[in-house]
């Protein structure tokens, strides 16, 4: 049986490793991006790409009665959480309603399963480590609307029968990264500022913890996914179990930037302080192999970044709140 995916962001970072595992997995991919953090270049020449919002339905519903999906995977999305608090209604648009778009259309069209990457921002400051049956308590909206599409695809299972399996990955690094974001990825962003001969900035004393996932331990899962009965239905953290500070990140980025460690502290932010998550019951189901290693992902990561050079990092245009925003976000015309 001819099977056809689309992938939603399949031309940002994750989602275009995750087109990459389809076509060799003999998926027809089909792409839906509208670039504003994504490139062409990411998208590989043997997916079909349509330049794209998931907010325009007739886009959406021409594309599903055309190609009659199989599996839809979901990984559009503004993942600025720290940013979210000032663009509520523009997060609420893009990671919300624009969500709710694919999965009325994939209820429409009999998809067989709809694979959506959510969040542990879902589950804001709770018992750590953090475990699928924690109640969510999301912090920032970001979270927020990931929570809300999750409840959806829960609501629209019991309902329509749609089957889903959602992911809720954590500071996931590699290639393809848009490190001239300097709203999120925290990774790209220091490997970007060392290029530009640029300290690395850090919110607060730098005590945050997260555990940082290179993109080999997350995008062929979501992949295959749909051929495990049991990860139908079902909700997973997935991301690596080592846990390190946002001080201990620099220290490991700068050495492999090979760079003097240069760190420039700036305000505290609003954020989640402590964010780290359990995998056994993604071990259990997925069986994944042993995973790669701070260390050694951040040097693979690092030659690239090195090949490809510095990106300068836009402003967002669409601030909607001025009132706490920090002074490194706003426009220097503000400062």
């Amino acid at each position: 049986m001819k099977i056809i995916s689309l992938v939603t962001g399949g031309a940002g970072f994750m989602g275009s490793h995750v087109v990459n595992h389809l076509l060799q997995q003999n998926h027809t991919v089909v792409v839906l991006d509208d670039l504003s953090g994504g490139d062409t270049k990411n998208v590989n020449a043997e997916a079909i790409f349509y330049e794209g919002s998931i907010l325009d339905i007739d886009l959406i519903n021409t594309l599903f009665e055309t190609y009659k999906f199989t599996y839809v995977y979901h990984l559009a999305a503004y993942a600025a959480e720290g940013l979210s608090h000032f663009i509520r209604n523009f997060n609420y648009q893009n990671n919300l309603i624009g969500s709710v778009n694919l999965i009325n259309a994939s209820v429409t069209h009999g998809v067989k399963c709809f694979v959506f990457t959510s969040s542990i921002a879902v589950y804001g400051t709770n018992t750590l480590p953090l475990v699928e049956t924690h109640h969510p308590k999301p912090e920032d909206p970001y979270g927020i609307a990931k929570y809300a599409v999750e409840l959806d695809l829960i609501n629209a299972h019991k309902m329509f029968g749609l089957e889903y399996i959602i992911f809720r990955p954590h500071n996931v690094y590699g290639k393809h990264q848009n490190i001239g974001d300097k709203y999120r990825n925290v990774v790209g962003i220091f490997m970007n500022q060392i290029l530009e001969n640029k300290p690395l900035t850090i919110f607060g004393d730098g005590k945050q913890t997260r555990a940082f996932t290179h993109i080999d331990d997350v995008a062929p899962y979501i992949a295959d996914a749909v051929t495990i009965s049991k990860a139908y239905n079902t909700i997973f953290n997935i991301g690596s179990d080592h846990v390190y500070s946002v001080k201990e990140l620099a220290v490991a980025v700068s050495k492999a930037m090979q760079s003097p460690l240069n760190i420039k502290q700036l305000e505290k932010r609003e954020e989640v302080v402590h964010a780290y998550a359990d995998h056994t019951k993604f071990d259990t189901v997925f069986n994944p192999k042993e995973p790669l290693q701070l260390e050694a992902g951040l040097l693979e990561m690092a030659k690239w970044v090195k090949t490809h050079g510095a990106r300068s990092s836009k402003e967002f245009q669409h601030i909607e709140i001025t009132k706490k925003l920090p002074n490194s976000w706003k426009k220097s015309s503000e400062q």
